[in-house]
């Protein structure tokens, strides 16, 4: 399985999670100068910026660890630019996480929705 391949697995089953917690889907991929978004979705009038990482081997660390000071303010800035674009200022956001380990297979080994992963 490629990198792009696993990447796309993790997105969907990880959107799957979401949908099944009760969260609407508004959009997937944001992107922007300042990054990208993988998920946005909406959850009791609550705008939930979701960064999903996948990994099949966990030899160099956990999807979580592998979420960087640097990626988590491009993730900010991302969500505050969506934010402005959609004319949705000061309505209520957070930034959540959601963790994919895959087996070789492709099948989901471990999969954790992390909620308000990245403070602002």
């Amino acid at each position: 399985m490629s990198k792009k391949d696993t990447g796309l697995m993790g997105e969907k089953v990880a959107r799957k999670l979401l949908k099944q917690e009760g969260y609407r889907i508004l959009g997937t991929n944001f992107r922007c100068k300042e990054g990208e978004i993988d998920i946005i979705a909406e959850k009791n009038k609550c705008i939930v910026f979701t960064e999903v990482r996948t990994k099949t081997s966990v030899s160099f660390g956990t999807p979580e660890e592998s979420v960087t000071n640097v990626k988590k303010r491009h993730l900010i800035n991302a969500a505050l630019q969506y934010l402005n674009l959609n004319h949705k200022p000061g309505t209520e956001w957070r930034i959540d996480f959601v963790a994919v380990e895959l087996t070789a297979e492709g099948k989901v080994s471990r999969m954790e929705h992390m909620e308000n992963a990245v403070s602002y």
